[in-house]
């Protein structure tokens, strides 16, 4: 079987979750289908059985008002995927970003589409921020895959709710695969080096944060929680790519408010796109990882935790609990309350037996339960499913 994977991350640019999940996805289906992978980018690679091909702008977008390029540059990127030669026998898009050529290659190639979801516009009402006019352009592209697709992939069950109480998809069409985890990649690492350069004393117990500056990860809740955390529990926020100014001169103006309320407090935060070997010295050395969403289809920073056999705060929202396990890997808390994550993270902290306990028993479950070969299965099965 040739799958046409359109992706707007790809190595060496992964950013969020969903580029994670395509690297992973990409590298697990190796052997079970053909790949041909097209990305944003200047990416160039070919070997038998597997194509990775970058797409640069494709207009002069120079005149275009600010908010509007990231979609219009999408779906110029989009155009120029389509109008490639296609020699395959189905195409799957990820994230509304190639939603447009998705359907422009499934209809002129007559070939099924496949769209998976890892987030959904109707949902995110604060892109607005960052795109004015153009969040309008998403969400109707995002409308026509969800309504056109062979079958659409959820990442979690409560992804699969949220498409079917936001679009008209039929429920058949729709299926659960979840999110995964390299457990090799993502395991407890003693390594100190990374932590060092990044001024980082262990010896204080920290509560880490990972992930984008968006209002979508609840950010600012943490931010807001920082004065209610007992003496002595460090912060290090690893988080990058604000969405917008605005929202970025608003999370430094309270962490600018924490240092100034807690000046004995070690926070860190760490704006630098991190790799792996930091990113795993982070997870295993934090005495507990936060993620205080208030949307999160699936949450793989959680598993990434867990992986490294690091308890977890979280927000009990969407798909989440199928991923932390309230009382077992970790606490969950109601999102956009800072106390009540405070509160969970100080519980932990100061029991560190009962820490290190879901530690372990969250390692256990994501190696088990979330392995890519797993997902890479049930991924060539819907493959199967829409097969013409």
């Amino acid at each position: 079987m040739r799958v046409v994977m359109l992706t707007n991350e790809y190595p060496p640019t992964v950013y969020g979750g969903a580029g994670v999940h395509v690297e992973e996805l990409t590298n697990a289906l190796r052997g079970r289908v053909e790949l041909d992978i097209r990305t944003f980018g200047d990416q160039r690679h070919e070997e038998p059985g597997w194509r990775v091909r970058g797409y640069p702008v494709a207009m002069d977008l120079d005149a275009t008002p600010e908010p509007l390029r990231p979609v219009l540059g999408a779906f110029s990127r989009n155009l120029a995927m389509a109008a490639d030669p296609v020699d395959g026998d189905l195409v799957h898009c990820h994230t509304w970003y190639t939603h447009l050529g998705g359907i422009v290659i499934a209809q002129a190639a007559n070939v099924p589409l496949v769209v998976t979801v890892h987030s959904l516009e109707p949902l995110r009402p604060w892109k607005r921020e960052q795109l004015a006019g153009g969040y309008e352009l998403s969400a109707w592209v995002e409308r026509q895959a969800m309504t056109q697709a062979d079958a659409v992939i959820a990442v979690s069950q409560a992804a699969r709710q949220d498409v079917l109480d936001h679009f008209a998809t039929d429920p058949e069409r729709i299926h659960v695969v979840y999110n995964g985890i390299d457990a090799v990649a993502f395991g407890p690492d003693p390594g100190l080096d990374q932590l060092g350069r990044l001024g980082i004393d262990t010896r204080t117990p920290y509560v880490l944060f990972v992930g984008r500056v968006t209002r979508q990860k609840g950010i600012e809740t943490l931010v807001e929680s920082i004065p209610s955390l007992d003496e002595g529990i460090g912060v290090v926020i690893a988080a990058g790519q604000p969405d917008t100014p605005e929202l970025a001169a608003e999370v430094e103006r309270g962490i600018r408010a924490a240092r100034s309320a807690s000046p004995r407090r070690p926070i860190h935060w760490v704006r630098e796109q991190v790799d792996r070997t930091t990113l795993r010295q982070l997870y295993t050395h934090a005495a507990v990882f936060a993620c205080p969403s208030v949307y999160e289809p699936f949450g793989i920073t959680n598993l990434e935790a867990m992986a490294c056999s690091t308890a977890v705060v979280a927000s009990r929202v969407g798909g989440i609990p199928e991923v932390v396990l309230d009382g077992t890997t970790g606490l969950l808390v109601d999102p956009e309350d800072p106390r009540a994550l405070a509160a969970a993270i100080n519980a932990l902290v100061g029991d560190p037996r009962r820490r290190v306990s879901m530690g372990e028993a969250g390692r256990i479950r994501a190696a088990e339960q979330f392995g890519w070969a797993q997902i890479a299965q049930r991924t060539t099965e819907v493959y199967r499913s829409v097969a013409r």
